[in-house]
């Protein structure tokens, strides 16, 4: 992350729509578009100002959590793996 926390929304619609900017431009070319650089500025720029809305605001927003629990099935290690030693009654 090379964003300050407060603007981490905007790390992924910048690079968003760098790779928007790409794929217009790479379009643009294909089809001999007269003014292709200034066709996927524009297109970028639309995108990265809708697409910015809507990160910021939080609509289509994917939280994506990872949570561990341990397996019963899962061996023990450590000091734990030995069960415990019962002394003989006194």
């Amino acid at each position: 992350m090379f964003m300050p926390a407060e603007y981490a929304w905007f790390e992924p619609v910048l690079i968003a729509a760098i790779i928007v900017f790409i794929v217009d431009f790479v379009g643009s070319v294909i089809v001999f578009s007269r003014r292709p650089a200034l066709n996927a500025l524009t297109s970028a720029v639309l995108f990265a100002i809708g697409f910015g809305a809507l990160v910021y605001y939080g609509y289509g927003k994917i939280d994506v959590s990872l949570s561990t629990t341990p397996s019963p099935s899962a061996p023990v290690h450590g000091a734990q793996a030995s069960a415990p030693q019962s002394s003989p009654a006194q």
